[in-house]
């Protein structure tokens, strides 16, 4: 059994930074991707960044520049480090990671973290 664990979220004012942290436990053998996704009221979920390994990211135009995603291997752990946050980041942040486990690949999806920008 796999279990990923968000924390993080909060209420910021615009300008302000979050940094969200999402732990994977369980039966895991490999780590493909890590990544953030996040859904607003009445939108579709979307990609924030990705992060293959350590050189190997990617982020949605909206965010370069002000999100930093990182991963801890060792402690399976993916963060996303957010400055300068504004009222169009607010939404739910959902952590995704692909990966290999003892019953086979697949991807997991964390609990989702609630994260709101006041402008």
């Amino acid at each position: 059994q796999v279990q990923l664990v968000e924390s993080g979220g909060g209420l910021v004012q615009a300008g302000e930074s979050l940094r969200l942290s999402c732990a994977a436990s369980g039966s895991i053998s490999s780590i493909a991707a890590m990544g953030w996704y996040r859904q607003a009221p009445g939108k579709q979920r979307e990609l924030v960044a990705r992060i293959f390994d350590v050189r190997t990211t990617y982020y949605a135009d909206s965010v370069k520049g002000r999100f930093t995603i990182s991963r801890n291997n060792a402690k399976s752990t993916v963060y996303l480090q957010m400055n300068s946050l504004k009222s169009e980041d607010t939404g739910v942040y959902y952590c995704n990671v692909l990966m290999g486990t003892l019953v086979g690949d697949g991807t997991y999806w964390g609990q989702g973290t609630q994260v709101t920008v006041s402008s």
